[in-house]
């Protein structure tokens, strides 16, 4: 990031770092936190970034934003015939940014969508991250710090799960070109790969097994789904002093074959493998 770079910023986590660790600074490092907002919303800076192909987690970001619902106060507001009351703003400047919003869609101030989203009667939440040309659908959520990829399909009703608290824990992220299917919930700071579809009413959080069922045993990971792979939701039994029970678990059923279109690549991976979106 090339603000982070910049001196301004460095005083600015600095500031914003000794106001989180000694709440009576806070009102000191109030500029520093309005700057830090804003450059989230124009997308200067973000919560958290691919690095050497890990994703780093800014925490000091994170703190910005846990001030900034400190030091600000609720107020009304209206957006044509909606009421709100609120202490964070709704986003400004939609069409000089090329985003599209539709009624009563809402993209929270300090989110940043990049020009070509589509965000449908859903819900952007602060400090999330949004990649162009990605798809938002009827009441789908994106919790606060969420970071999706760019050309994403969040289907109608799905959860993607928020996180400012405690500061540096990861939070949920949706890499470029996966498709989530309706009804999903993915929380806890999960790593959805490029290129994975999820199947309609999956739902993994960081304790969610997620089972690749492709090979002669099954093979167990959490917290990550690998890229291009094609996801059911399923069960497992597990035994109790009352019974067996049948457990929720995420299933890897097949891989998403790799394409240049990726449109066909996720036609082939819904038809093939039967997958409910």
């Amino acid at each position: 990031m090339s603000q982070q770079a910049d001196e301004p910023a460095n005083d600015d986590r600095a500031l914003i770092e000794r106001a989180a660790d000694d709440p009576e600074t806070l009102e000191g490092a109030a500029a520093a936190i309005l700057r830090t907002i804003e450059s989230l919303d124009k997308g200067r800076l973000r919560v958290a970034e691919k690095v050497d192909g890990d994703w780093v987690v800014n925490t000091w970001i994170q703190q910005a934003i846990l001030g900034y619902f400190r030091l600000s106060e609720s107020t009304a507001m209206e957006a044509g015939p909606f009421e709100y009351f609120d202490k964070i703003p709704t986003k400004s400047g939609l069409q000089e940014q090329g985003v599209r919003v539709v009624p009563p869609g809402t993209v929270r101030y300090g989110a940043f969508c990049e020009p070509g989203v589509i965000v449908m009667p859903g819900y952007v939440n602060i400090g999330a991250h949004v990649g162009s040309g990605t798809m938002v659908d009827t009441w789908a959520t994106v919790g606060s710090c969420a970071q999706i990829g760019r050309g994403v399909h969040l289907s109608g009703g799905v959860g993607i799960g928020g996180v400012l608290e405690p500061a540096g824990a990861r939070p949920v992220i949706v890499e470029d070109g996966a498709f989530i299917g309706s009804r999903c919930i993915v929380v806890e700071g999960v790593v959805i790969e490029e290129g994975a579809v999820l199947g309609a009413n999956t739902t993994i959080t960081a304790s969610t097994p997620i089972i690749d069922v492709t090979g002669p045993q099954p093979v167990e990971t959490r917290g990550r789904v690998p890229a291009n792979s094609v996801v059911l939701p399923g069960t497992r039994p597990k035994t109790f002093p009352a019974g067996t029970f049948h457990l929720q678990c995420a299933l890897i059923v097949g891989k998403r074959t790799e394409s240049t279109d990726r449109k066909t690549s996720l036609n082939d991976a819904l038809r093939d493998f039967e997958v409910s979106v």
